[in-house]
């Protein structure tokens, strides 16, 4: 499974690699602040996190203002703050962070019936795909078609913000492969 897959479960670990990433580790109380995220959210995320080996707890002890977490990947941090700032760019980090939401724009990269969509992201529903592609659609981040073929069919297309946003998202995934 990528990178991308296993971290959109959890809403908050983009973002918690992103700040990790910004201020070269991070406490988990200023994380708590920075993002908004409530203490429970960002607890589960940083134990997902660190048990994938994402993150590190900083060994030993020091100075209280030392950073809490570590990054155990920097180019996956860098990854995820320019993902995060063209999502906040854009103004569709609400949507953009969602489960399925990263995953399949960026097999929107083509043009996809609904059946290949769900086909290529094994674990999703159907209910969940449907909606994920009518929130994606109302953010503007891809295209819906109906064709005019006998019998008609419905295609799906990454809009260019949305081809940006899948670029984006593929550098987290192409990472993933590297390090494998």
């Amino acid at each position: 499974m990528s990178t991308l897959a296993r971290l959109v479960h959890f809403r908050w670990a983009v973002p918690v690699l992103a700040e990790l990433h910004r201020g070269h580790g991070g406490r988990f109380v200023n994380l708590s602040h920075t993002l908004g995220v409530s203490r429970e959210s960002l607890r589960r995320t940083l134990t997902f996190l660190t048990e994938t080996g994402l993150i590190q707890r900083n060994p030993g002890k020091g100075h209280p203002l030392r950073p809490e977490y570590l990054l155990t990947h920097t180019q996956l941090g860098a990854d995820a703050a320019v993902l995060t700032d063209l999502l906040d760019e854009l103004g569709v980090t609400d949507v953009g962070l969602k489960k399925w939401s990263l995953p399949t724009l960026t097999l929107l990269v083509g043009e996809r019936r609904f059946s290949e969509i769900r086909r290529a992201l094994r674990d999703v529903t159907p209910r969940a795909l449907t909606l994920t592609l009518k929130e994606l659609e109302s953010a503007d981040l891809i295209s819906r078609t109906v064709t005019t073929d006998y019998p008609p069919a419905t295609v799906y297309r990454a809009t260019t913000p949305g081809l940006q946003l899948a670029h984006a998202a593929q550098q987290m995934q192409l990472q993933d492969e590297q390090d494998a």
